[in-house]
Formats: C-alpha cells, structure tokens, sequence
C-alpha cells in the first residue's frame, strides 16, 4: 500500500463502515468485540495511527443542536405528530437564543443511528421527540448513555429510565379531565390509548383517569381499548368498543387524533356527542377546536416545553447536571363533554 494508511483502508479490509472503524479505535461499546479486534489487527498491520488534528478538530463544538422526529403514521405524508409540529417553532427560537442552529431530521431505524451525529460532529447535542414502542426505545437511549451523547426527550418522566425526559404531568391530566366528567354526571367509562409500559405516556394518562374513578367510589376498572396516535386507529378502536355492547357514556382518548376517530365512529353509530356520549382528548392540537363538537382536551405548554428542552441540553453540554422535570397539565372545557341530557 503507497502512502499513509486511512481509516477508509481499514473499512476497506475489514468489511465495515468508515464511522465503524472510528468507534472500535476508540472501544466504543456500540462495536462488538469481534470487529474491534479485527480492526485493530488490521491497523496495526497497516502501522495505522490517529491523526491527533482532526480528532481535536472533530471535539471541537459545533454550535448546532439535532432536533430528531419519530415518524409517525398521519393521515397526509408529512409523518410528523402535529403535536410535535406545534413545538417546532419554540425550539427554533430557543435555539437561536442560546446562540445554536438547528439540525432538524428524522431519527433513523439503523441499528446506529444515535451514534452519528457525536461521530460526525454533526451537532453537540440532541433533542429527541417521540419514540413509537418505548420498551424497543429505552435501549437506543441507553446506547445514547454509553456513547456519552448529550440528549433530552420529550417524553415520560421515570429516574429510572435512560437520559433527562421533560414531559407534560400526564397523570395529573388524565385525574384532572376524568374528574371534570364526573363531575358532569358521567358514570360508564372507556379509555381508548395503549395502557401499559410500551407507551408509557398514555399510561400514565389512563392511570390518573382510574385514580380519579376510584376515588369517585368505582368498583371496577373501566374499559380499554388501544389505539396508536392515528384517527383511524380511533375510530377502529371505537368501533370495536360499541360493538361490545357495553353501556358507555364517557370515552376518554389517550391523544386528540385518537378522539377525533372515536367522535367519527360515534356519528357513523348515529350517537350523540355529548348527548349519548362524552368524548375528551389530549394534547389540544389546533384541529381540536374545529371538531363538531369542539373536542373537550388537555393543553401541554409546548412553547414552554420547547424552552426547557433547549435550556436543558444546553446545560448539559455545558457539564451542568439536570433533573427530569414536569409541566402542569391544563384542561380546555369545549362542548364535547356537556352534561348528560334528561331522559
């Protein structure tokens, strides 16, 4: 071989990516042993060393965080949430604030797709928002750990699981608005979301709901229906609970998109909302207030969020320890959840 030997040689005859070789020369977990050795084997054979410059120049900051998005089923091919959509514009300006561009870009399905950016000095840290099954997430964030990465997510707030989560209270949210339909007569009720670890977020929001039931004096547990964040994924979901044939006034919806299905199935069973049934969401995304009837929901601050996003791992960077935190969960009273008409 003529010349210095590269890194670029080393993938050529080990069989692995450039950014592969990279990570094992510096014993990154994400590598396994095996490539590790044969890497090293094959680049003390071409007397390979780091080039000292360019691994300082590749430390140095880059001034530019990654806002990462989840792809998410939507009805139009945007894949975005439109939740995440509406924070969108406050981490922008956060961002800018503190002095920092901004990366925004989907997270890749590659099995290292959380080591690029800290590889390529693409940004000095990351924003994640929304995980799909969080029981498959929780190891990407752990790989994130290990890999020494800065990160916050939008998410649920458990210390024991990986990284600094800053979320809405959704515990407190679903007690708040499971009240208010208490409080308006409502006695049978159904959730419609996931309710259990993979999505912890609704769980918590269906875990402050029989909180709120329980302390209302009920005996059993209401009934569940799961849903991801789509309206037809709702409407599905609300089908199959009428066809139950079980008596329900009251459907509370682990987000507003899966309310807006449900709302839709309930007209196509010639039921009236909130006559017959009261529907409540979560989220209080912009289509909620044009719903027929205006959807009843829980507002999450997402400018605030998208603040304390920004400022967190800015302080992270910095060195600075965080804490996860949480925001107050606040109820909008629209028409969808009136009181129960006399029979």
């Amino acid at each position: 071989m003529k010349g210095k030997a590269t890194s670029f040689d080393i993938a050529h005859l080990a069989g692995v990516s450039q950014s592969t070789v990279s990570r094992a020369l510096r014993n990154s977990p994400l590598v396994n042993q095996e490539t590790r050795d044969k890497v090293k084997a094959i680049a003390r054979e071409l007397n390979y060393k780091v080039d000292k410059n360019a691994s300082s120049l590749r430390q140095k900051s880059s001034k530019t965080l990654a806002l990462l998005l989840f792809e998410d089923p939507t009805s139009d091919d945007s894949m975005i949430n439109p939740f995440f959509l509406s924070m969108l514009g406050s981490i922008t300006r956060a961002s800018a604030q503190e002095g920092y561009d901004l990366l925004v870009s989907f997270q890749q399905l590659s099995d290292d797709w959380h080591a690029d950016y800290e590889d390529t000095n693409k940004a000095d840290g990351i924003i994640l928002l929304g995980y799909g099954d969080y029981m498959d997430y929780q190891d990407k964030l752990a790989k994130l750990e290990q890999q020494q990465t800065h990160f916050v997510l939008w998410g649920a707030v458990d210390k024991e699981h990986p990284g600094i989560s800053i979320a809405c209270d959704n515990f407190q949210g679903g007690y708040k608005i499971t009240q208010h339909l208490i409080q308006k007569g409502r006695k049978h009720f159904a959730f419609v979301g996931g309710a259990d670890s993979h999505c912890p977020e609704f769980f918590e929001r269906y875990r402050g709901m029989c909180h709120a039931l329980s302390q209302a004096g009920a005996k059993q547990l209401p009934l569940q229906m799961d849903a991801i964040t789509t309206e037809d994924s709702g409407y599905r979901a609300a089908i199959q609970l009428l066809d139950t044939g079980h008596k329900i006034d009251a459907i509370v919806c682990a987000s507003d998109l899966i309310a807006i299905g449900v709302m839709r199935a309930l007209h196509d069973k010639g039921l009236a909302i909130p006559g017959q049934v009261a529907v409540v969401g979560y989220d209080n995304i912009l289509a909620a207030s044009f719903t027929n009837p205006p959807l009843t929901t829980v507002h999450q601050n997402t400018k605030l969020a998208g603040e304390m996003l920004v400022k967190a791992l800015v302080s992270l960077i910095k060195g600075e320890r965080q804490e996860p935190k949480l925001l107050p969960a606040e109820l909008v009273i629209r028409q969808s959840c009136g009181a129960i008409k006399a029979s």
